[in-house]
This record gives C-alpha cells, sequence and structure tokens, in this order.
C-alpha cells in the first residue's frame, strides 16, 4: 500500500478575534489577561490581531484564563444564508402584505421578516401584540405609520423604531407608493423547528 502525501493548508485559522471577543465580553484589559496568562502586553496584542501564532502552551493558558474551550477556538460559526427568492412566505394578517421570513425558521434567538407594502396597505383596526421581548422595524423605502394606544409615530425611508413587542400596535402605509420594512422579533415569535 503506497502512504498518502498530504500537504498542510495555507491558511491558518484566525483564532485572535475571538480571543479578543472573549477577553472583552468578559470585561478584562488586554494588560490584566496578559499578566495573568505570564505574557506580555504587546505579544497578546500580536496575538488578538492575528500578526503571530501563540504556541500550544500559550493558547491553553490564554483558554483558562478567559474560560474558554480551547476547541471553540476552532469551530466554525453557525451561520446560515437565506436569500430573498428562496426566504418562506408568511402571512401575519396584514392587509396588502407580501411578507418572507428571511431568518432560517428553526432559529429561536431573532427573526427577521421582510415586507413588501402596497399603497394603502395596513395591518388591520384592531391593534395587536407579538410574542416577544423587543420588536424593531426598519424603513427601507416609503413610509409607515405605526398605531399605539398612545398615538403614532411615523416612520420615513431609513428610520427605525424600536418598542416592547407586546405593546399594541397597528401599521398604515402611509407613502403614495409601496412601502418596503424589515421586521426584527427578539426573541423570535415562533420557531418552525417543531
Amino acid at each position: 500500500m503506497r502512504p498518502i502525501q498530504l500537504t498542510a493548508s495555507t491558511g491558518r485559522p484566525l483564532l485572535g478575534a475571538r480571543l479578543r471577543a472573549r477577553r472583552q465580553a468578559q470585561g478584562m484589559t488586554i494588560e490584566q489577561v496578559a499578566a495573568s496568562a505570564n505574557l506580555s502586553r504587546g505579544f497578546l496584542s500580536r496575538v488578538e490581531r492575528d500578526a503571530t501564532s501563540p504556541s500550544v502552551a500559550t493558547l491553553v493558558a490564554l483558554c483558562e484564563v478567559l474560560s474558554l474551550p480551547i476547541g471553540s477556538l476552532f469551530e466554525n460559526a453557525d451561520m446560515q444564508t437565506v436569500r430573498l427568492a428562496n426566504a418562506p412566505r408568511i402571512n401575519l394578517g396584514g392587509r396588502g402584505a407580501t411578507e418572507w421570513l428571511v431568518t432560517p425558521r428553526d432559529e429561536p434567538r431573532v427573526q427577521v421578516i421582510r415586507s413588501h407594502l402596497a399603497e394603502g396597505s395596513d395591518g388591520g383596526t384592531e391593534l395587536y401584540t407579538i410574542n416577544c421581548g423587543v420588536e424593531v422595524v426598519h424603513v427601507l423605502s416609503g413610509q409607515l405609520t405605526i398605531d399605539f394606544a398612545g398615538g403614532s409615530q411615523t416612520l420615513d425611508a431609513s428610520d427605525t423604531l424600536t418598542f416592547p413587542g407586546r405593546e399594541p400596535h397597528t401599521w398604515r402605509n402611509t407613502a403614495q407608493g409601496t412601502t418596503e420594512v424589515t421586521w426584527t422579533l427578539i426573541p423570535a415569535a415562533w420557531s418552525g423547528s417543531s
């Protein structure tokens, strides 16, 4: 049997950004981590910028200081692309709205809905709520008015409104023409995983 000779890939994993993000998430300064891992500040800075590669021993020490499983540095991030052309159509009950779920169906942390609102479309005359903690609406083009029990907010293109998801509201396309918006629900109001 002939041995198979492999060559190492020319790319190397970029670990610095993950180390820096973990350090910052824990509220630690570069000086604190460097001192705890017996490294110089300059060396740790180069590691975080992927300007140098740490030894295995140094990497283990950094992971211990940051309470980070060493294997997590090499895991691929869980990423999924949803193209609008392939996004599932949904119906949230509005009149004159065409809507797509543009985040994965099984994503529990957040849902983003893209809406194409025909002229004169609305979310109905009754105020409603969404089962989420935070709702964010961003107007891509056109104009949208959100009605609440205590008043209204009119949003033009590039405007964004953030409000509690359980706040009773409805919406109206108040543009002379169509309006394009995105709705972000945090956490996801429902999950298609079951």
